[in-house]
């Protein structure tokens, strides 16, 4: 998809890739709705786009962990600029830790992980259908295709975000949906730089040993690309893609390693 004179909404853009996404987006000639919990932080976004291109961002407060405020944000899109063209479901929360992390941790995990993308799809599907094209882009995790050591609840969520992005094209890719799911690893966002906060979601160490760090730009960079080429999976680290033939090509050795790793990760 070319980006140029289209409408895009971003969720989580008030900072970290989000951020990074919409600017990029809008730098490719895209009108963009950025959608945050953090309003003021859309604002300031919105204020810097639109010095640039008056009326080409509109900062909306929104949260995407209801399914009515997924709705909400889908009507100010559409009052805002008539159509969406692309939805990139980014917003996401790391916390928890094993099987005692608190329900509520649970519930939130799951809500904006993962039926943050399905409340999303449910709302933009019949618009798009009806007109015979639409992209629905998310964001997961190298977490969603390997594991993340530390949270359980982590885990869980992205690999149910990316098998969701999977079912979406599979279901709809024949009627005129196109899907891609972004699976990062190490990222230098808010998300990271917290990984060792008590329920914030595992170590920040196990995801900076396993390979280079890197900035929510060069994420957006890659991100752009794989739109432009309508391709499905967006891995901005080569090392995942390693990873993860690694994985299944004998799946109980990588078990074996990822226990490994984890016995050092605990025993620092």
């Amino acid at each position: 998809m070319d980006l140029s004179g289209k409408h895009v909404v971003v969720t989580g853009a008030a900072g970290g890739i989000g951020r990074a996404l919409s600017q990029r987006f809008h730098q490719a000639g895209a009108r963009v709705v950025a959608a945050d919990l953090d309003a003021a932080g859309t604002q300031r976004l919105a204020d810097e786009l639109n010095a640039v291109r008056p009326g080409s961002c509109l900062g909306v407060g929104a949260d995407i962990g209801s399914e009515q405020g997924n709705i909400d944000l889908i009507h100010a899109a559409e009052a805002a600029f008539g159509a969406i063209d692309l939805f990139f479901a980014n917003a996401g929360v790391g916390m928890g830790t094993d099987l005692d992390t608190p329900e509520d941790m649970w519930d939130t995990a799951f809500n904006i992980n993962v039926h943050a993308h399905r409340w999303a799809a449910k709302h933009l599907l019949p618009v798009w259908l009806e007109r015979g094209e639409g992209y629905f882009c998310s964001t997961a995790s190298a977490a969603g295709l390997l594991s993340q050591i530390g949270s359980a609840p982590y885990s869980m969520t992205k690999h149910a975000a990316v098998a969701f992005a999977e079912w979406l094209s599979i279901t709809y890719g024949s009627r005129g949906l196109r899907v891609s799911c972004l699976c990062p690893q190490g990222v230098n966002t808010n998300m990271l730089n917290q990984g060792d906060t008590p329920g914030a979601g595992g170590s920040s160490s196990v995801v900076r040993s396993a390979g280079v760090v890197l900035e929510p730009a060069e994420v957006a960079d890659v991100v752009l690309s794989v739109i432009n080429a309508e391709t499905f999976l967006i891995a901005p680290h080569p090392e995942v893609l390693t990873y993860w033939g690694r994985k299944v090509s004998d799946y109980d050795r990588w078990l074996a390693g990822m226990r490994k790793l984890q016995a050092r990760i605990v025993g620092e």
